[in-house]
């Protein structure tokens, strides 16, 4: 019997190894410490031709997948690169936390929400619905004002302090809901309910701080009637392969059901968030 003929290898794949073989010596620590690098030193890190290296880099420039500085003329990651990456994260974030949110659920009985950073607001980008919410509704796309809720608060707790600022001189008094929903105890089954409205505690940049600390200390964080009348929630952080905060997992419910029980569910919410960082890569972090 005549061998199979072999097949050609596919066009461009040498190519494709090259070029992305440029984009991994400018996500290097080198690079990053830098803030770029010159086609000269790229060259050298590749081990390749500095000319085929500089017509490399500018046909990936022209398609945003690394950026030139126009002072040094260094070469970085570009835009377009963070931006499918972010797209790929978040799709991965959604699917990832599936399991775990019924976790949550499962344990609390509660709704639980999956919640990003969108500037000022927290964007709901997945809900798990407990047996007392009717199920046809849910908050998923909602937006609130971070500075207002637990998972806001919690999004932002790594962040410098300088950063933090910056954020809440533009956003510290953003509207509480930036889209329309429908309020949690609507979706509850009927209870009474008798907690009057307390007053918010974060009203300034220095109460902000201070409830970040004790995130920091304990784990998570807690709202108690601060973003709706009669609704307590608890919130904890998800870390990506960096151990940046990329997200959190928030318990949102009726202060009648969860109110004398909000550290127990902190405490569980935190833990699950944690076994879901490991699952996005993160190095697990000591209390």
């Amino acid at each position: 019997m005549q061998p199979p003929p072999v097949k050609p290898p596919r066009r461009n794949s040498a190519g494709l190894r090259r070029d992305l073989e440029l984009l991994e010596v400018l996500g290097s620590p080198e690079a990053e410490t830098a803030g770029g690098l010159g086609v000269t030193r790229v060259a050298e890190l590749a081990g390749r031709d500095k000319g085929a290296v500089s017509r490399t880099l500018s046909t990936l420039a022209e398609a945003g997948l690394v950026s030139r500085d126009h002072v040094t003329q260094n070469y970085r990651l570009g835009y377009q690169l963070y931006a499918l990456a972010a797209r790929t994260l978040e799709s991965r974030l959604v699917r990832e936390s599936l399991p775990y949110l019924r976790r949550v659920v499962a344990a609390t009985h509660e709704t639980t929400h999956l919640c990003v950073l969108r500037g000022g607001n927290v964007l709901t980008l997945a809900s798990e619905l407990s047996d007392f919410a009717f199920r046809g509704l849910g908050w998923e796309g909602v937006s609130s004002a971070a500075w207002q809720t637990s998972s806001g608060r919690v999004l932002l707790s790594d962040w410098q302090e300088s950063e933090l600022r910056d954020w809440y001189d533009a956003h510290g008094h953003d509207a509480a809901v930036t889209s329309p929903v429908t309020p949690l105890l609507a979706l509850a089954k009927p209870i009474e309910v008798s907690t009057p409205q307390v007053t918010p505690i974060v009203v300034d940049f220095e109460s902000l701080t201070s409830e970040i600390q004790k995130i920091h200390r304990n784990g998570f964080a807690t709202v108690d009637e601060e973003f709706e009348k009669g609704v307590v929630g608890v919130s904890a952080p998800v870390r990506d392969f960096r151990g940046k905060i990329v997200a959190a997992i928030n318990v949102s419910a009726p202060k009648t059901r969860l109110g004398a029980h909000l550290s127990e569910a902190g405490v569980l919410t935190a833990r699950i968030a944690d076994e879901l960082s490991r699952q996005l890569g993160a190095v697990p972090r000591g209390r």
